[in-house]
């Protein structure tokens, strides 16, 4: 029995010593950061606490540093950390970081397809007439302002019929946020008792609850192994491609109308662009329906998230909310309803909401990179293909950059006069070449609502929230706020 374990253990220390070894020279000649030692097929999967994969790899970065290697299966991954690396990555050297890395959870239905998943010309084709066609619809303008003051307004009314109930508060708040998204791409926005729509926000939060799962984190980092393994991961293939047909259904009834001299909508504008570069295969139908889907898909969980997020803190921060109330009365007033210019005369409302951003940490992953040539990086070489992983929660939350980065503080954002003071480590939307398309449309949501509903309730809650209650709770790739009810009072 002794010779046997003896045995056992040597052969066991020299498998260890040869993949030691050959990860070591594997490093050494492709001049990789360095990074924890990964096993063969698995990589560093087993360094990832189940469900915790961001607090996983801020946990390695403080033995490697803010650049270093992790292998999700036999994959070189690199993660970059902190302010000063991240903004050297995406804003310094914003070219060579443009590409959009492997996302196997949505890859298995984009395909590199759409303007949000793809590369190359075909994104740059893409992204150049998405952000256009925006403009053209009023992002940052006056149309897309009244939709979602529009919008708004119907939440309003909602809330009032429910008479100071005390709800959980998603199932209005993704209601409002999905239809001023539907009407931009669509042309038209959804009752909110209609079935096909519900069936619609049903979906979206289905896949957004597969990916965060621990299922679908394994799949996120084994996709050659977790595609051929039953289980709850597999769902959310299923789910995206319903809401594939949906929109190919959707752009089926625009073709039957539509008037290429009078574009409704997103879909119209495809269309228009497709007979006018008819010989542009970026422009083709299944480029149609997933840059929809993807613009549709992104447009609603966060926006709906951050929302939740907010009023979540500001039950807890009744003082907060009431100076932004007092702000709103002064600006606004009772009279009218809040447009995008009245932001500019309310620096700590705009205070507040950036903080909110900041605090909620939507997307603290981010959507991962690729560099698209072979790219030196302080002392390093990151062959081109490599994925590449800015971990915006260490930007969010870098001490460098804010006094008390885990509480929630507007005065991050205010400057000693009580005046709005930037902060360039503010990246929500991330940053670069890839920075998020719908950036100013929901920073236009957010303000719109946050000032509409506060000019119209008073937001309170049967229960005491603690500091620890209103901190965003890490679920998979996406934090999320707790679980909680609360009542909407009208203002007197």
């Amino acid at each position: 029995m002794d010779v046997a374990w003896v045995i056992t253990f040597l052969l066991s220390f020299l498998v260890f010593s040869i993949i030691y070894s050959f990860w070591n020279t594997l490093y050494q000649r492709h001049n990789l950061p360095p990074g924890p030692t990964p096993l063969p097929i698995v990589g560093n999967v087993l360094q990832i606490r189940r469900g915790k994969l961001v607090q996983s790899l801020m946990k390695i970065a403080k033995k490697y540093g803010s650049v270093y290697t992790v292998y999700f299966g036999q994959n070189p991954v690199i993660i970059l950390t902190g302010y000063e690396t991240v903004k050297e990555a995406l804003v310094d050297q914003a070219e060579d970081f443009s590409g959009r890395g492997k996302l196997p959870n949505l890859d298995v239905i984009f395909k590199g397809f759409g303007v949000v998943f793809s590369n190359g010309e075909r994104w740059k084709d893409l992204r150049r007439f998405s952000i256009t066609t925006l403009r053209n619809f009023g992002m940052g303008k006056k149309s897309i302002e009244m939709r979602i003051q529009e919008e708004v307004g119907f939440l309003v009314e909602e809330i009032r019929s429910l008479k100071e109930k005390s709800v959980e508060p998603t199932g209005l708040l993704v209601k409002s946020v999905s239809n001023v998204i539907c009407s931009i791409v669509f042309g038209n926005r959804f009752e909110h008792d209609n079935q096909s729509f519900q069936r619609l926000l049903s979906l979206f939060d289905k896949i957004f609850k597969e990916m965060n799962s621990p299922w679908g984190q394994l799949q996120y980092m084994l996709p050659e192994i977790m595609n051929y393994i039953p289980g709850p991961h597999q769902r959310s293939q299923r789910n995206l491609n319903e809401l594939r047909k949906f929109v190919m259904e959707r752009v089926k009834i625009n073709k039957k109308s539509f008037d290429p001299n009078c574009p409704r909508d997103f879909i119209d504008c495809f269309l228009l662009k497709q007979l006018q570069e008819k010989d542009n295969p970026h422009f083709d139908s299944i480029n149609m329906v997933m840059t929809v889907l993807g613009l549709f898909f992104g447009g609603t969980e966060t926006l709906t998230t951050t929302l939740r997020q907010s009023f979540l803190i500001l039950i807890r921060h009744p003082e907060i909310q009431e100076k932004v109330q007092k702000e709103i009365d002064r600006v606004i007033g009772q009279n009218r309803i809040p447009n995008t210019e009245d932001r500019y005369n309310m620096p700590y409302t705009d205070a507040v909401i950036h903080e909110i951003q900041r605090f909620a940490d939507i997307l603290p992953l981010s959507m991962s990179h690729t560099v698209i040539k072979d790219v030196s990086f302080k002392g390093y070489t990151i062959p081109k293909g490599t994925d590449v992983y800015p971990l915006l929660c260490s930007v969010l939350h870098d001490p460098k950059m804010f006094d008390t980065p885990n509480k929630f503080n507007p005065n991050h954002f205010l400057d000693s006069n009580g005046c709005f003071k930037k902060n360039p480590a503010f990246i929500p939307f991330s940053a670069g070449k890839r920075i998020c398309l719908g950036e100013g449309l929901a920073r236009m949501e957010l303000f719109l609502c946050i000032t509409t509903i506060l000019q119209n309730f008073q937001l309170t809650s049967k229960t005491k929230f603690t500091d620890e209650d209103i901190q965003p709770k890490m679920s998979g790739f996406a934090n999320v706020p707790m679980i909680y009810e609360m009542s909407f009072i009208p203002r007197a």
